[in-house]
């Protein structure tokens, strides 16, 4: 088995998951978080349709579905996925996105039985619909905010913590691409990062993100060093954890008395976008490139910022002043 996979694989699901996981994993070639994000959903996906089908009062996440073969998966419907769905939405409060990734989830595992496993010839999840999402904009922080951030960032890891927060505002990366950084995928003013999918792509440094790592290198030198590649380290010498850069977010967030519990790693990735879409007169095209969207649809949310030129060009209208 594949490394990977052997972190994913789970004794606890039915055989027939672990394979599918294990197909994503292998064949083709997911991240670790999204083959997560699949056993999660659909881990709970039958955990409901073998308590809806038994009738049984147990809890949800106490089913055990170790059982479940190929003769129970021919036997759900359409209506089993769909009550799924109102499940989710009505008992654990699930939002728009939530419901689409799990919807997503079972729509990739239902064409995997059909078509690569050739385990079912009716395929349920074909006529299954997404939910609609609504398109929200982004929460990020004004260039005001973003100096106020990175001037509140003190401490024994100061030099480290600086060079994290100028990375993430300036470059908009992913949490996962910041703690994946190796030293060796600098190259000058490059850096190269596995994003989403595991596809690499080429990030630019300025002239602050070169700064802020090189004042970092030599007190990382100074330090325990056991991952000798990984750019960030914990303490103890290891490549920083995600749930480690998250906490040191959350920690300069309030320092800088920006008390909003939006403000994530994630959120300082919109804060970047924004920033280089409103300031730096960036192209969309241009701007996808930069974050690493597989679609420009995705990178349209930053159109918000346009407002106030929106505004102005209402206002130069010469029929503005009758």
């Amino acid at each position: 088995m594949d490394l990977d996979y052997m972190e994913i694989y789970d004794e606890n699901l039915p055989s027939i998951l672990n394979e599918f996981l294990g197909y994503l994993c292998t064949v083709k070639g997911k991240s670790i978080n999204t083959i997560s994000g699949y056993k999660v959903d659909l881990r709970l996906f039958l955990k409901y349709v073998k308590r809806l089908k038994y009738k049984m009062d147990d809890d949800v996440e106490k089913i055990d579905i170790s059982d479940i073969d190929e003769n129970f998966i021919r036997t759900i419907s359409l209506g089993d996925l769909y009550s799924f769905i109102n499940y989710i939405t009505l008992k654990r409060d699930n939002g728009s996105y939530t419901r689409a990734r799990k919807t997503a989830a079972i729509k990739a595992f239902f064409n995997y039985l059909e078509t690569k496993a050739k385990l079912i010839k009716d395929n349920p999840a074909r006529e299954l619909e997404a939910p609609k999402i609504s398109k929200r904009h982004p929460v990020y922080l004004t260039l005001d905010q973003s100096k106020k951030l990175l001037n509140a960032i003190n401490g024994r890891n100061k030099e480290r913590d600086y060079a994290i927060i100028t990375l993430f505002l300036n470059c908009g990366l992913r949490l996962s691409e910041l703690v994946g950084i190796n030293i060796s995928r600098i190259k000058g003013d490059t850096l190269t990062v596995i994003g989403k999918g595991n596809k690499e792509r080429t990030v630019y440094l300025n002239s602050a993100c070169i700064k802020a790592i090189n004042l970092y290198l030599p007190v990382r030198a100074a330090g325990k060093i056991i991952d000798s590649d990984a750019l960030f380290l914990s303490e103890r010498g290891y490549r920083i954890n995600k749930r480690t850069v998250e906490m040191l977010v959350k920690k300069y967030i309030i320092s800088a008395e920006l008390y909003d519990d939006k403000y994530t790693p994630h959120k300082l990735r919109h804060t970047a976008a924004t920033l280089m879409y409103k300031y730096g007169n960036v192209d969309i095209r241009a701007l996808q490139n930069i974050l690493g969207h597989e679609s420009v649809s995705t990178t349209q949310i930053y159109t918000h910022v346009d407002d106030e030129r929106l505004r102005e060009a209402v206002k130069s209208n010469p029929l503005a002043d009758l």
